[in-house]
């Protein structure tokens, strides 16, 4: 029988691609990690791994164990949980999957008065691509996700989370800074820092500029950033403009080295959704900690702006 053991050194030697490395993170000889793993296959009736000079490298069928071997370990870790929360005993781990920039502004701080009241409860706060955040709970790698589009994945269900603001942002001595407003159309032709494609900020403000029939290829874009803080740097050093969440450039805005320019007829929100897997075992720290992002000593973190 496949035992737990077993699927764990799998893992690790998948993770590390080397015996040597594997052995070490476990606390193990390197006969042992390869004994475990030759007793694996033997009782899969498949190769999992082909050997060489520089190290290892999965079969197909070894790529296919992978997720089903995560699923198992993080099935047995949330067993434990299960038991060890009981009664008034919140208890486990919480790992919480963040897809989306603006998240992590207000998910630590949310996540750590959880942890002060339910000091038993190890909450980790994970990175991963929007594209992956519905895969990553139904895998069991996750318990909850942060995510700026409601999920449209039957496997999960999601609750608005908080509404963030999205705004154009120019840097302090910029000719617009003292202006009340400008018109949609003056965007076309400065220069404009933009978020990559999968960018929740991205997709609403191009959603909102198509109402003036202002469309990606009519912009200028001069630069194109992965993350709000490398664009609220550029902007803070002239380099162009940007839409960028109320959130991401208040520190900024209160050091006077960008100012928020409101633009006519432009009024930007999207609401962050908090994502679970919609038929799952019961899992307490997960379905305690959904019901405590809306508990009334929060909100001074959810309407703070």
């Amino acid at each position: 029988m496949v035992d737990i053991q077993k699927i764990q050194t799998f893992l690790c030697a998948a993770e590390t691609s080397s015996l040597s490395e594997a052995a070490k993170q476990l606390h193990l000889t390197q006969p042992a990690v390869s004994h475990q793993i030759k007793l694996l296959e033997q009782e899969l009736g498949t190769k999992l791994f082909v050997r060489s000079s520089i190290g290892l490298k999965m079969t197909e069928d070894g790529e296919l164990l992978m997720p089903w071997a995560r699923r198992l370990l993080h099935d047995m870790d949330d067993l434990k949980d299960m038991m060890s929360s009981t009664g008034d005993v919140f208890a486990g781990e919480l790992r919480i999957m963040c897809s989306t920039c603006v998240g992590k502004y207000l998910l630590p701080q949310l996540t750590a008065r959880f942890c002060l009241r339910y000091p038993k409860i190890k909450a980790r706060i994970l990175a991963c691509g929007p594209e992956r955040t519905a895969l990553r709970l139904l895998e069991g790698e996750a318990h909850l996700g942060i995510v700026s589009r409601e999920a449209n994945d039957k496997g999960v269900e999601s609750q608005e989370f908080f509404r963030d603001k999205i705004e154009l942002v120019v840097p302090a001595n910029h000719r617009w800074a003292g202006r009340s407003s400008i018109e949609p159309a003056e965007i076309i032709r400065e220069p404009l820092l933009l978020r990559e494609e999968t960018s929740g900020t991205r997709w609403v403000m191009l959603a909102e500029l198509s109402k003036f029939d202002i469309s990606l290829e009519d912009l200028n874009v001069f630069l194109e950033i992965g993350s709000a803080e490398g664009i609220m740097e550029a902007i803070a050093n002239g380099y162009g403009v940007s839409f960028v969440s109320e959130l991401a450039s208040k520190n900024l805005r209160e050091l006077g080295r960008v100012v928020s320019v409101p633009v006519d007829g432009l009024n930007i929100e999207r609401t962050i959704y908090m994502v679970r897997k919609r038929i799952s075992a019961p899992h307490r720290p997960r379905d305690v900690f959904w019901n405590f992002i809306h508990a009334p000593e929060n909100s001074d973190l959810l309407l703070k702006k």
